[in-house]
This record gives C-alpha cells, structure tokens and sequence, in this order.
C-alpha cells in the first residue's frame, strides 16, 4: 500500500501516536463529552491511550459516537436488504449522499452490528483540515479524495490514483468501502449517479470494461432521512446559487457537519439494495464506453431512488408545491402543521432573501424523492 500513503487511512501501527494527538487537541474534552457524557474526561483519554488498532478505535469510540447521534436527534432508526449480502464478500458501497458525515458513518454500525467488518470511506480533501480532524478521520478507515481544479492531466492522474486505490482496497486489502454517487451532497433532493463515478471506477482495469466493475462488486445504497439533513442550510445555498456563482464561506462544511449531527433527523433508514450483477453489466457490454457509464449509472439510481424511504414529510410538501391534495392520504393535518411551522424558519431570512423563492427551494428539496421514485418506478 505505499503507493497510497497520500490517501490512505492509518494503519494499526499509526494508532497509538493518533492517538496521543487526539487526547492532547484542545478539541477532546468538548468531543468526549458528546460521546461519553457519563465518563470522566480522564477516564476517557486513559482508554484512548489504550488503543492499538483502528478496530480498537472504531469500537471504543466511533461505534458510540453513532449511538449518541442516534439517541439525541433521531426518533427512529431501520435498515433492511443485508440478507442479500455475504459477510464473505468485499463490496463497493456507492450510496446518495445527504449528510457530510452521517450516511456512511452511521452504516458502519449496521455493518458492525450485523457480524459485517467496517468499511473504508473516502474522505474529501477539503474536509480534512486540521490534525484533530485528520487523526479522527484515519483513525476511521477514512481515505482522502482529491478534487483537483487544474489541468485535465491532474485531473486523470489523481482520478486514475483513487480508482487504483479502491480496487485495491476491494481486492488484496479484502476490505469493503464506501463512497458517494457524486462529487458533494445532493442538495436538490434528486439523487442521481455522476457517470464520471463509474468511469472512474473503471480506470484501475481497462481489458474488460464488464468484467472490471463486477470485480468491485457495486452496492447501491439508499439513506433517507424524514428530516433532511442541513435542510435550511441546502435551501439557502441554492437560493444563492440561482443568484450568481457561490463562494463557500469561511467554516462553512464544519457548520454543516455539526448541524447535520445534531440537527433532529426523525426517522433514519438504511436500504442495501441488490447488488449490480456481472449479468446485468454484461447486457451492456456491447454499449460504447461512454453509454455504458450512461447505463450502469442508472442502474444504480434505479435502486437508490426505488428502494428510498418516503415519509409525510415528502407528501406533504409535494402536495404544497403543486397546489393539490393528492397525497393527502399520506398524511395527518397535525403532520402538516409541524411540517408549515418548521418551513417558516425561512422567514428570517427576509430581508436578504424572497422568501417564496426559499420556501419553493425547500418544497423541492423534500418533493422530488417522490418523483424520482415515480420516473424509476415505470
């Protein structure tokens, strides 16, 4: 693995110096807190200097990490499709991405939880600043993605690099991973699958295009959440976004993987969805190399989109944005005033914004599941 030393996770050897960093950042008290709230802050930091692996790290922290996230912002939290899966198998997870943090980390205690070993994830680059945030991360099977805004060159370089890496992630590190349908977070709420993705997939092992992505053994997975993740936050970026081009702010994702973590989620579900079979591929072998991207991309969103999980939330706005009652069976009226009342923090936003220009964005970021639940379910 030393040809990925520029992205790779730590391995076990790395973890006790990880470590003393962690428990030596300004950053621990406040993060051990969250996560051991009954536990003393020495307490903590002993066991931490304890660990000699990433599992020792990923059980005895970020296992309950994801049940503090569970028990203070979500009601409710499923999952289903497992049983189509083999602990025995490395899989190439490719999930919609609605939450900076939360998608994949909460799948690694289903995985966990169901005799599954964890996953590795990719990592954007952007996000990985500051040694806390680094040692967390790497400590947590976490691996860096780049996304270089140079040259074309670059950009096949550092695309070949991590399509490399993930497949040798999959087949000789025997470890599964994680990764997103797209670059960033589907903000509109229409997840669909960047066929770039699957292009870059394929990079790693060019004789056989079929033979290439059954290798990787792709699993769509669908999160869904009743409340969407940073809801308020997405809805404002688009606004602006319609305005002219958009500049990050200063500590802008820090905000949004805070308020995604401690934002109240509702119900959460988890859907594996039937894996993408080497049949299925080789049905589109005969396509030239840029449909058959095209196609396996809308493979995946087929599944992803079929198997997301509707809430009232979703009937409730696709009703308000189209003026009708069509699902109004879905839904209570109690339902709707929660769901009216929660909209309305839009409201402070008047005097920089049009507020039914917002309260529109809002609507179609919880509307449009369903309709790309109807256009996959045809």
């Amino acid at each position: 693995m030393n040809n990925f030393d520029d992205i790779r996770p730590y391995t076990d050897e790395e973890i006790p110096d990880a470590m003393q960093r962690i428990v030596a950042s300004t950053s621990f008290p406040l993060v051990a807190s969250y996560v051991f709230p009954e536990r003393t802050l020495d307490d903590v930091r002993k066991e931490l200097l304890t660990y000699k692996t990433i599992r020792d790290f990923q059980m005895g922290v970020m296992y309950w990490a994801n049940k503090q996230i569970m028990k203070r912002s979500i009601s409710d939290f499923t999952y289903g499709g497992l049983g189509q899966l083999s602990t025995d198998t490395n899989y190439l997870y490719v999930s919609n991405h609605r939450d900076i943090m939360l998608d994949a980390s909460l799948m690694q205690n289903v995985l966990t939880d169901n005799g599954f070993d964890t996953c590795e994830i990719t990592f954007g680059a952007n996000l990985m600043q500051g040694q806390m945030v680094i040692d967390v991360g790497k400590s947590n099977k976490m691996f860096k993605v780049e996304r270089p805004g140079g040259s074309i060159k670059e950009f096949y370089k550092a695309s070949l690099h991590l399509s490399d890496y993930i497949r040798t992630v999959i087949t000789e590190k025997k470890q599964s991973v994680w990764i997103a349908q797209r670059n960033g977070r589907t903000k509109d709420g229409i997840d669909r699958t960047d066929q770039g993705i699957i292009k870059m997939f394929g990079m790693s092992r060019t004789d056989d295009k079929v033979k290439s992505l059954a290798q990787l053994n792709i699993v769509p997975v669908a999160v869904s959440y009743e409340w969407e993740s940073c809801d308020i936050l997405k809805t404002i970026e688009l606004y602006e976004r319609r305005q002219g081009p958009y500049i990050k702010k200063p500590g802008e994702d820090l905000n949004s993987i805070l308020t995604g973590i401690t934002q109240p989620k509702g119900q959460v579900h988890i859907e594996f969805c039937e894996p993408i079979t080497e049949d299925e591929l080789k049905q589109l072998g005969e396509c030239t190399s840029c449909e058959f991207h095209k196609n396996v991309a809308e493979l995946i969103d087929r599944r992803i989109c079929t198997a997301y999980r509707l809430t009232p939330n979703n009937y409730i706005a696709h009703d308000m944005l189209y003026g009708t009652s069509e699902y109004a069976n879905m839904y209570s009226p109690e339902q709707k005033a929660t769901f009216v009342t929660y909209m309305k923090q839009l409201e402070k936003y008047e005097l920089d914004c049009d507020v039914e220009a917002l309260m529109e964005i809002f609507l179609g970021i919880y509307s449009n599941p369903i309709d790309s639940k109807k256009q996959f379910s045809k």
